[in-house]
Order: structure tokens, then C-alpha cells, then sequence
């Protein structure tokens, strides 16, 4: 008998059909799903019967999608969940239905609740699920001040429910799937729904629900990220490439490790290490023989494995001049901080001044530096102001960087203040 099942014959738990405990008390586990694991929705029959039940339900939908990561190439998902006054809860496999535009538009303009929206959203957008309006209850904890933002804490801190969260780590795209992952997994949206909705009391108390609307609506709006440019330039340990030449290792050795994790649909990281790559690079060995003798190609690496390396450095060995990489990515923006001191000593008295006084009102308003205004908008504006620093231009200047009304708002008077007081 496992601890959890264990843990379920103590008749002093409840399930989540109970009344909400009082939270002055210590959290009570929540153990099953209020009626059972719903069984895997694996068929485009099964999906329609989803979608119909959900069609008919009222009120917003907890969504929640599981990913493989760290075990497969990519970000796709390989359950989603979802949860609905009135039709219960769906777990569905997008491998059996990887098509959920079905289900989508039968949830139509509801509201979607997510926690940390950002992290599902590219996933569920690639299997035809796309929200027309949402509520992120990671972000409004975050709003709201709370310290620890994680679902568990905030289904503890708030409603007084503890979520067990063992298998958020686990590879998602197992089949069949344990039972101890599928409650977990349902779990996961059984009081996404409740604790919007005591956020939203929470966040109304403390005159921020407007900022919250405002910043669910970007999330909604917000297009899919481009590609990265260069992926092959965040190779963990990259400060220590110094040269072009290594640069190139880099870059060869990681398109190489890309297509074969592709090919075989593995994460990168189990086909060769990120230290492994660095590791060639500053090295650069000659042949094979000296690559084996190098950490991360050691004895359990096949010779067919190490001449595959092997060949890679050799190719970028081989590039002339002209074809190497260029020491950092362009500049799309205000240099790294800790340089401008030296390039521009006003705008760093500039950076200096704004900082604190963002720090400053952050603290007051009991929410994230960066969820106030991002660190980047900041610089931004610091160096290169407006020609003359008012309310109205730092407001059009943060505008133009994206930020939201609210955080304009907010912002725009004590920036104005720090640019003007420093030589803006």
C-alpha cells in the first residue's frame, strides 16, 4: 500500500466536495478528485462526447496541459486537463487527438483559468486551443503579493487544500499512464476554479483586479514567440567560449546533437550534454581518440558515437575566416548594464536613479519589480530618454515598450522624477 493510499483511509481528509476548510488550520490533503480519475479520452469519439459536455457547462474552464520535458524533443503535450461547472472534469491525450479545435470552439469565448498561463499556452496552441480570454491565478498570486506562487502553495495558502505534487517532474509521455499520475493530473484542475475566484475577491480588495485584467488580456493577445536567433548561443557554460573558432564547435556540435534529438525525439540534453559541448570546444581536440579522453565522451560513448562528434568538430575546424561566429549576438537594444558607467556615466546615474525608485514603489504596492515594469523597459527608457522627461513623453516612451495602462500609471511619475533628477 502506498503512503497515499495509506493516507486516504484517515476519514478525517476530505475530499474537494467538502466544505473549505478554515485556514488557520493545517492544510488538509486532497486526495481523489471530487468524482474519481475521469478515464482518458483517447478517440475523436470520445473527444466530441468531451467537447459536447463542455459546450453545455457554465461558467470559466480550468485548463492545465502536461509536457515531457527533459524527456522528449520539444514542447508539445501529452495530456491536457481541463474542468467545467456542470461537465466535470476531461483528461485527454493528445497523441490519440491531436487535433482539440473540436473542443476548443465548443468552450468558445469562456474564460479560461490557467496557473502560469505562458508555459501551456504554446503547447495548447499547436493542438488547436487557442483562449479567447483567461485568468492566470500564478499571476494574480504574484499581483497580490503572495511570497510563494507555485499551485500547492497557493491552493494552501489560500483555499487550505494540500495538492500532493510528486509527479510534475515524471515523463508525460509514458503510455499507458499510471493511475497516481492521472489523479495528480486531475487534481491539478480541480480547484483552478475556486481559487480564481478567491483571487479575484482578493485582488479587488486590494484595488489591483484591473491591473490583472489588463495583463490576462496581453497574455491572450500576445502572438507566438518567433524563433530564437542563434538557440546554439545559450549552451549552458557559453561565458567560457572566448574564441570564434571554439564558437563554431559550439555551434556545430549543438545543430548536430539538434537534429539527431529531433530525429529521434529525446530531449537534447540525453543525447549530449551542454558540459560535454563546452567541453570540445575549449579543447578542440584532433581525433577521436583524444574526444573520448574528454568528460561527457567517456567509455560508455560507441566509437560510431564519438566519430559523429568527432566530425562535427572537424567541420567547424575546417570553416575558413569569414564563416565563424562573431563574439555575442547583436545588440537589439541599451548595452549590459555594467557597461554603461564607461560608455555613458549620465545614463548609468540615470539606470542608478530609476532603479530605486521602481525598487522603492514595488515595495509599496506589494508586488514583483518586474511585474510593476520589466527590468528591460527600464533600461530602455534610461538610455535613451525622452529630449525632454515629462509624465506625458515617459509615458509615451513606456507605451511604446509595451508596457500596460496600469503600469504607466504607476510608473510614469517616479521615472520622470529619477530621469529629470539625474540630467535627463
Amino acid at each position: 500500500m502506498t503512503d497515499a493510499q495509506k493516507t486516504a483511509e484517515d476519514t478525517t481528509l476530505r475530499s474537494s466536495g467538502d466544505a473549505p476548510p478554515d485556514p488557520s488550520l493545517a492544510p488538509v490533503p486532497l486526495l481523489e478528485p471530487r468524482e474519481g480519475i475521469p478515464p482518458v479520452t483517447t478517440t475523436p469519439e470520445g473527444l466530441a462526447e468531451v467537447a459536447a459536455a463542455f459546450a453545455a457547462g457554465t461558467g470559466p474552464v480550468a485548463v492545465d496541459a502536461e509536457r515531457a520535458s527533459g524527456y522528449r524533443y520539444g514542447q508539445r503535450a501529452y495530456l491536457v486537463q481541463l474542468r467545467r461547472e456542470g461537465a466535470g472534469s476531461a483528461l485527454i491525450d493528445p497523441v490519440g487527438c491531436p487535433d482539440l479545435t473540436v473542443l476548443g470552439e465548443a468552450i468558445g469565448d469562456a474564460e479560461w483559468v490557467l496557473h502560469a498561463a505562458t508555459q501551456d499556452l504554446p503547447c495548447l496552441r499547436d493542438i488547436g486551443m487557442v483562449p479567447a480570454r483567461l485568468f492566470d491565478t500564478e499571476l494574480a498570486g504574484r499581483l497580490a503579493g503572495f511570497a510563494r506562487v507555485g499551485l500547492g502553495a497557493m491552493v494552501e495558502n489560500v483555499l487550505g487544500y494540500a495538492l500532493e505534487k510528486g509527479h510534475s517532474a515524471v515523463d508525460w509521455s509514458t503510455r499507458p499512464l499510471p493511475e497516481p499520475w492521472l489523479r495528480y493530473a486531475a487534481l491539478d484542475v480541480e480547484l483552478l476554479v475556486d481559487l480564481r475566484d478567491a483571487l479575484e475577491e482578493e485582488l479587488a480588495r486590494q484595488g489591483k483586479l484591473e491591473w490583472a485584467r489588463q495583463e490576462f488580456a496581453a497574455i491572450a493577445a500576445a502572438p507566438p514567440a518567433p524563433p530564437r536567433k542563434d538557440p546554439w548561443r545559450r549552451t549552458s557554460g557559453m561565458h567560457k567560449v572566448r574564441r570564434r573558432r571554439q564558437m563554431a564547435v559550439v555551434r556545430e556540435l549543438w545543430e548536430t546533437r539538434d537534429r539527431i534529438a529531433q530525429k529521434r525525439d529525446v530531449s537534447p540534453g540525453k543525447v549530449l550534454g551542454d558540459a560535454a559541448i563546452v567541453e570540445a570546444a575549449l579543447n578542440l581536440p584532433p581525433n577521436a581518440h583524444a574526444l573520448a579522453a574528454l568528460p561527457g565522451y567517456g567509455h560508455r560513448m560507441g566509437r560510431r558515437q564519438l566519430e559523429q562528434w568527432q566530425a562535427a568538430i572537424d567541420r567547424a575546424r575546417a570553416l575558413p575566416e569569414t564563416e565563424l561566429p562573431q563574439p555575442g549576438q547583436p545588440l537589439n537594444g541599451p548595452p549590459p548594464p555594467r557597461s554603461w558607467a564607461d560608455k555613458d556615466p549620465v545614463a548609468a546615474a540615470r539606470l542608478s536613479a530609476a532603479r530605486a525608485a521602481v525598487t522603492a514603489l514595488a515595495e509599496q504596492l506589494n508586488l514583483p519589480q518586474e511585474n510593476l515594469i520589466t527590468p528591460d523597459t527600464v533600461r530602455r527608457v534610461c538610455w535613451e530618454p525622452p529630449a525632454s522627461p515629462s509624465r506625458d513623453t515617459v509615458a509615451a516612451a513606456l507605451a511604446a515598450h509595451g508596457a500596460r495602462p496600469w503600469q504607466i500609471e504607476q510608473v510614469a511619475p517616479v521615472l520622470t522624477e529619477a530621469l529629470t533628477a539625474d540630467g535627463g
